[in-house]
C-alpha cells in the first residue's frame, strides 16, 4: 500500500506494468509529417534523425556507437534515407574514409514536427525534477531496457 513516502515496489511495477503498453501506443500514434509519411520510416530511422537532429552532423561510426549497431547497419539506413533526400552524406573533408551524415535542409523541419511533440512531453515531464532525479530516472529507464532484452 501507498505510504506517504511514495510507492512500494510492487506498486511501482504494476503501475509501470499498465503505463508502458499505453506509452507505446501513444508514440506509435505520433502523427508522420506528410513530407516523410510516403518513405515508410521505422523506429530505428527516428532513432537516428534524432541524434542528427539534437546532435548535429555525425559520422557513421559516432551513429553506429549511439545507435548500439555495427557501422554496416548504419551504412545501410542512411544509404537508404539518402536515397529518399532525409539525409544528406559527404566526405570527411580531414579524412576523405569517413562519411559525415546530416538532415537535409528540405527535410530539417518535418523531421523537426515529427520529434517536437514527444521532445515537448519530455520536457514538461523533466522540468520539475532536479539534475539528480532526471539523472535517477533516465538511469532507471535504461536499466529496465537492459534487462528487458535480457542484456547483462
Amino acid at each position: 500500500m501507498s505510504t506517504d513516502e511514495g510507492l512500494t515496489v510492487d506498486e511501482g511495477i504494476r503501475t509501470l506494468l499498465l503505463l508502458m503498453p499505453r506509452l507505446v501506443g501513444r508514440a506509435k500514434r505520433i502523427p508522420i509529417p506528410e513530407q516523410l509519411r510516403s518513405l515508410d520510416l521505422a523506429p530505428r530511422h527516428l532513432s537516428l534523425l534524432a541524434y542528427l537532429l539534437f546532435d548535429g552532423p555525425l559520422t557513421v561510426n559516432e551513429l553506429a556507437a549511439r545507435l548500439e549497431v555495427v557501422p554496416a547497419t548504419v551504412s545501410l539506413m542512411v544509404g537508404e534515407l539518402s536515397r529518399k533526400g532525409v539525409v544528406e552524406r559527404r566526405e570527411d573533408d580531414a579524412d576523405r574514409r569517413r562519411t559525415i551524415v546530416s538532415i537535409a535542409e528540405a527535410s530539417r523541419t518535418a523531421v523537426d514536427a515529427w520529434l517536437a511533440r514527444g521532445a515537448g512531453a519530455w520536457r514538461k515531464a523533466l522540468q520539475p525534477l532536479t539534475h539528480a532525479q532526471r539523472q535517477m530516472f533516465v538511469e532507471t529507464l535504461l536499466a529496465y531496457e537492459r534487462e528487458a532484452s535480457g542484456e547483462d
